[in-house]
């Protein structure tokens, strides 16, 4: 059965998926063995599982993994009397059927394990010097493999492809400043509304003193054109004076030789 690909992941998934993986650390299995049971439990495969633990859910569970991977050496110390144990996988996958190095090693012949016994002690414990670093690679190689082997099958179904140099840190830091530049467009969209705001009050502003600027406009008119009909007014009244001042003046006379008054002419 083909497993179908499912983007959201719930809380419920990533718990089983820390719980699951502390497990696998905590008794002695890998990380690697961890993803492909979550995957068959969740129907999902084990690369997206390891990208989902290494992306997200691992940065809340540091402590809980240090404390399992301390665990894990006291136990494996206490099983082995101060030497280094093999892993156990604690999951088997039902799909694949895998010989495991129990029963290749019961087809040995006995000279043949007598003879390599000293070369693979020497190569065990050189290979759990470091067993967290030997995890971690081991566990990003299957992710990159099972990754390749998916582009390589299906390049339409994986709209992301991948570089080989891309890592885990590329990532998260791509989603630190995805993160960044959604929070400078959110300050950008407020910053924009207060100037559309201030360009509003602004524009009214504009329109009340326009208002205004008309309204003095049309008193200065009335009031020119009063002064005007005033000044008429005063003119016509100055003449009229002028006038009546000629009506009233008095008349002049003068006396011929036989002593008769006689008016003169204006």
């Amino acid at each position: 059965m083909s497993k179908q690909r499912q983007d959201a992941w719930s809380e419920e998934n990533d718990l089983l998926l820390a719980e699951t993986v502390l497990r696998h650390v905590r008794e002695g299995s890998t990380q690697l063995n961890a993803f492909e049971e979550v995957g068959d439990k969740l129907n999902r495969t084990s690369a997206a599982c390891g990208f989902r633990w290494n992306a997200v859910v691992r940065h809340q569970y540091e402590k809980a993994l240090a404390l399992a991977k301390k665990q894990r050496k006291q136990r494996m110390r206490a099983l082995g009397s101060g030497q280094p144990a093999k892993k156990r996988l604690l999951y088997q996958p039902k799909v694949e059927e895998t010989i495991t190095q129990e029963e290749f090693s019961q087809e040995l012949e006995p000279a043949q394990e007598e003879t390599f016994a000293p070369a693979a002690e020497t190569a065990e414990q050189l290979q759990f010097v470091d067993q967290s670093y030997n995890e971690e690679l081991a566990s990003i190689s299957h992710l990159l493999s099972q990754a390749s082997h998916v582009v390589e099958k299906k390049p339409e179904a994986n709209p992301f492809r991948q570089r080989q140099e891309l890592t885990i840190e590329d990532i998260i830091d791509f989603l630190r400043r995805y993160e960044g530049d959604g929070q400078q467009s959110s300050a950008l969209r407020m910053e924009n509304s207060r100037l559309k705001r201030e360009n509003n009050e602004l524009s009214h502003k504009v329109s009340q003193l326009e208002a205004e600027v008309k309204k003095l406009e049309k008193d200065q008119l009335t009031i020119q054109e009063d002064y005007e009909t005033l000044v008429k007014i005063m003119n016509r009244a100055r003449k009229l004076v002028l006038f009546e001042d000629d009506d009233n003046a008095a008349p002049t006379f003068k006396m011929d030789r036989n002593g008769n008054l006689e008016k003169m002419a204006e």
